[in-house]
């Protein structure tokens, strides 16, 4: 009889479910469910860099798509879901309660974006974040040492410290600060209590500072010497942490029955999205996954004899376990990629919002970005076409900087959205290269490129691009949703399925479906290029100090 699994994918804008079954990874149904009160741009100011999302959001999509995968499948196959298992974005943390429940579910808090979850790319905690890493050459231990030498304001305790500075309301009533891959999974199994919630070594070790060297989250003295608002917050933390897969526990009664499914239904230990994607996307050794959406996460995985005690500098961390377990998870990424598109787009999409025909307005930005595409494809390539710096976002990788800012030059009055388009394409194909040339910087080989997500399946012209730029072949993963994939092939295993991830990544992945070369007339010229994006790149940060 065949046995089925859901994988859920919390992103940015959306979350999504997927039926599938285990023999196969044949997709059953999906879903997908689109954050009402984010799409209508609710708790955020991108002025100030606030983006914060309400956490009914997550639970109305999380009943909506599994729902509607359970309905779409039939109740046949609903008796033969045997796990769940979830993705989600981060470090994307949220202040609860003693019983787990986040501030801004309870009376009182409804509408403080304090109280909601602070998404991955809030960067409300700049300071914070600067005074984390300065507080951190005090120590004779480097508790940075993990996560590349250098805290980001993206992350766990830079958040916290924020919020609990700025808000005394939560500041009173918080009990602890939970990711949100770790909250669903407490949520699903009917957790009521904050101290039995698991913690993922996903979210703890590449955004937390949790560390098998130190024993744990590095040490009370460290935090409260930072700030007296932290001192004895550790002991509201964890000091374990688990794989992705293992189980969490079982379905609650309450959400069996609101989901149609029974309560021996395993709930797996949650993880973020770009680490259960390059499962999904059949990750290999020292082949460098590229989950590309509105930002990217580069993973890449290394037996752990072959690291030893090296530690990268400057990425997003490297934890054992953290994607494949007994194997070291190296996360890296750009904080702004479909992001940097979308941005161009609206900019120069400006004047349709005083147009009427609402299908007139709809038509012409579908269209947009793929007429630019098409435009940006045919110009020619000389040496002063413009050129532009990724960082609209910040920098993540490599050394993270969040106050810097992207930039145009080599404007003129030729320079039109075709080619103010291509360069930054080209930009972000750039910054995706520096983030290759530090891993081989620091000794660890990139044999290959993995392109997953939206814009790697949809944007031919951008992945041809990528393969250029980094004179690599890019395969591209054939599956459209890798990451709820992923979280399929976690439940399979945390249900004992299948023995091990790997397995379950075998017998459950799709392949690849095309693969771009790099074309040698390009290469020589985005080398060229490239040695200018640097060289411009350096000259911003030096006026961004």
């Amino acid at each position: 009889m065949s046995q089925y699994v859901i994988g859920v994918d919390y992103g940015t804008d959306s979350v999504r479910s997927v039926l599938v079954d285990t023999s196969n990874g044949k997709e059953i149904s999906t879903a997908v469910y689109y954050y009402p009160r984010w799409k209508e741009g609710r708790y955020c100011n991108a002025a100030i860099n606030q983006f914060r999302q309400h956490p009914s959001d997550y639970v109305e999509g999380l009943e909506y798509t599994i729902k509607s995968c359970i309905e779409q499948a039939g109740t046949a196959i609903a008796a033969q879901v045997k796990a769940i298992s979830i993705d989600t974005t981060g470090s994307t943390p949220v202040a609860v309660d003693e019983t787990g429940t986040p501030l801004a579910l309870l009376p009182g808090f409804e509408e403080n974006p304090n109280a909601m979850f602070v998404l991955w790319k809030d960067h409300t905690s700049v300071a914070e974040a600067a005074a984390i890493n300065e507080h951190a050459k005090n120590f004779p231990v480097n508790y940075l040492k993990y996560v590349g030498g250098i805290y980001s304001s993206e992350w766990f305790w830079a958040k916290l410290l924020h919020i609990l500075k700025t808000d005394e309301a939560v500041r009173t009533h918080i009990a602890s600060w939970v990711e949100h891959c770790d909250w669903i999974p407490f949520l699903l199994c009917g957790g009521n209590n904050v101290t039995h919630l698991k913690r993922g070594v996903c979210s703890a070790g590449h955004k937390a500072l949790w560390a098998e060297e130190f024993g744990g989250l590095p040490p009370n003295d460290f935090f409260a010497s930072l700030d007296p608002l932290l001192d004895g917050f550790t002991a509201r933390l964890f000091t374990n942490t688990y794989t992705a897969d293992k189980p969490a526990g079982q379905l609650s009664a309450e959400w069996a029955n609101r989901l149609g499914l029974t309560t021996n239904v395993i709930i797996g230990i949650g993880a973020f999205d770009a680490h259960m994607g390059a499962v999904g996307g059949q990750i290999e050794p020292y082949h460098l996954s590229k989950v590309m959406g509105t930002s990217t996460c580069d993973m890449l995985v290394a037996p752990a004899t072959d690291i030893n005690d090296r530690c990268v500098k400057g990425i997003c961390g490297q934890v054992n376990g953290s994607i494949i377990p007994a194997m070291i998870g190296l996360e890296a990424g750009q904080s702004a990629f479909g992001d940097a598109y979308a941005w161009f787009k609206n900019l120069i999409s400006w004047p349709l919002q005083h147009i009427e025909d609402a299908v007139l307005q709809e038509e012409i930005s579908n269209t947009m970005i793929a007429r630019l595409t098409e435009a940006a494809a045919a110009l020619p390539y000389t040496d002063k076409d413009e050129l532009a710096i990724d960082w609209f976002n910040g920098r993540r990788t490599p050394d993270a900087n969040q106050l810097l800012k992207g930039a145009l030059v080599n404007l003129n009055l030729g320079s039109d959205a075709p080619r103010l388009f291509r360069a930054i394409v080209e930009a972000t194909c750039y910054g995706a290269k520096a983030i290759v040339d530090r891993f081989v910087e620091e000794g660890i080989p990139v044999k290959g490129l993995i392109g997953l997500g939206g814009v790697a399946k949809k944007s031919p012209y951008i992945m041809q691009m990528m393969a250029d730029v980094m004179d690599m072949p890019i395969r591209i993963h054939k599956s459209e949703q890798t990451c709820a994939l992923g979280a399929a092939m976690f439940a399979a295993t945390a249900a004992g399925i299948y023995p091990n991830v790997e397995t379950a990544m075998h017998a459950m992945g799709s392949g690849f479906d095309v693969t771009y070369l790099p074309v040698k007339k390009r290469v020589s010229y985005y080398k060229k290029r490239y040695k200018k994006y640097k060289k411009l790149g350096a000259f911003i940060e030096k006026q961004s100090n």
